[in-house]
């Protein structure tokens, strides 16, 4: 793997004020760390470290670290902290590696090829496992590690332990772990509309204006009474007795 230089300054205890005017400045704190080393405060210079980042070397990247007292360290990036808004490193740590010793880290999982069962018969690949645990020596490190799709159908899948081994890489990871997989695409029933609803148009509620009729079996007592019967009349008029005289 390639080794890229990387120039720093040593930094002393400082107060709050003092990291906000440096990061202004356009500094990154930083923390060196590992190999049974002590650990080392320093200064990064953002624009250096941000164009590191944007290589194509992968996250593992190897940097000869010049810690400015003359001190040069071969170091990886271990852990990189980032402004939650601006998402702009707010702070680094770099580990100390032995080009002798094997160590571990995560890699990037690339897929590659155009599986079958998307392709032909319309289903969807899951991409699940985005990176492997690995061990090995530090230039030995793969920029990232592929995964062949091209002859997977629906219902197929690549586990960990599916993958070829690697030359002078142990993978760490659960060898039961999912990659990747193929799976039907999932429908979404509707409620079928017929002809006639979709071409007849819904009219909205007219409210018509002016004074509203009212209908004769309702008066403002409430219902209309009913004509009264000659036989009805005669019930309400008392009888007169027969023998009663005249007045």
């Amino acid at each position: 793997m390639e080794e890229i230089l990387l120039d720093s300054k040593l930094r002393e205890k400082s107060s709050k004020g003092i990291l906000r005017k440096q990061r202004k400045n356009g500094f990154i704190p930083a923390i060196v760390y590992g190999h049974n080393e002590p650990n080392v405060s320093i200064w990064i210079d953002e624009k250096s470290f941000t164009k590191i980042l944007h290589t194509k070397l992968g996250p593992n990247i190897l940097i000869k670290l010049n810690l400015g007292n003359g001190d040069v360290k071969t170091v990886i990036i271990k852990e990189i902290q980032r402004n939650v808004l601006t998402h702009k490193p707010i702070h680094i740590d770099f580990l100390v590696v032995s080009m002798k010793e094997k160590i571990e880290v995560n890699v990037p999982i690339k897929v590659v090829g155009e599986a079958p069962g998307v392709k032909i018969s319309g289903g969807i690949l899951e991409h699940i496992l985005r990176e492997l645990t690995i061990r090995c020596l530090p230039n030995e490190i793969p920029e990232f590690i592929e995964v062949d799709v091209s002859k997977l159908n629906i219902g197929d899948s690549i586990l960990v332990k599916d993958l070829p081994e690697l030359k002078n890489i142990e993978i760490l990871s659960d060898k039961n772990s999912i990659i990747v997989n193929v799976v039907s695409p999932t429908r979404i029933e509707e409620t079928p509309v017929s002809v006639m609803e979709q071409l007849t148009p819904t009219e909205p509620e007219v409210i018509s204006k002016g004074k509203k009729e009212i209908p004769e079996e309702v008066t403002e007592g409430g219902a209309k009474p009913e004509k009264e019967t000659k036989t009805d009349k005669e019930k309400k008029e008392p009888t007169k007795p027969a023998n009663e005289p005249p007045k």
